[in-house]
């Protein structure tokens, strides 16, 4: 994968998340605040716990940080996947949200 189609694909992945943050917001009992500084996105529940995903340039990762751990993810065959485990992004995001939040919540690619 070249710097550019890294970039497209991780700002994608970031604008995704920020826009089901607002969605949750929107249709459900999440109270998320999600704060944006470059490549990096947080997200800060009532309980001021955060999540934060940030973008590894170099690395052509996503990194994302919370309560349960930490996770690198690389796009692979079509999906971020965790380095480790091969867990898609958006279904360790949904886990360690609905952690923090202390209800279901569910983040899904676009």
């Amino acid at each position: 994968m070249t710097d550019l189609e890294y970039l497209d694909r991780a700002e994608t992945l970031l604008r995704q998340v920020e826009a089901q943050c607002d969605h949750l917001n929107d249709h459900s009992d999440a109270d998320i605040d999600n704060q944006r500084s470059g490549g990096m996105l947080t997200l800060v529940f009532p309980d001021r716990s955060q999540i934060v995903v940030n973008l590894q340039k170099p690395l052509h990762e996503v990194w994302l940080a919370a309560r349960g751990g930490g996770y690198h993810f690389r796009f692979v065959d079509g999906a971020w996947r965790d380095t480790k485990s091969g867990q898609e992004f958006f279904r360790q995001l949904s886990q360690s949200a609905s952690e923090h939040a202390g209800l279901a919540l569910r983040f899904a690619p676009d």
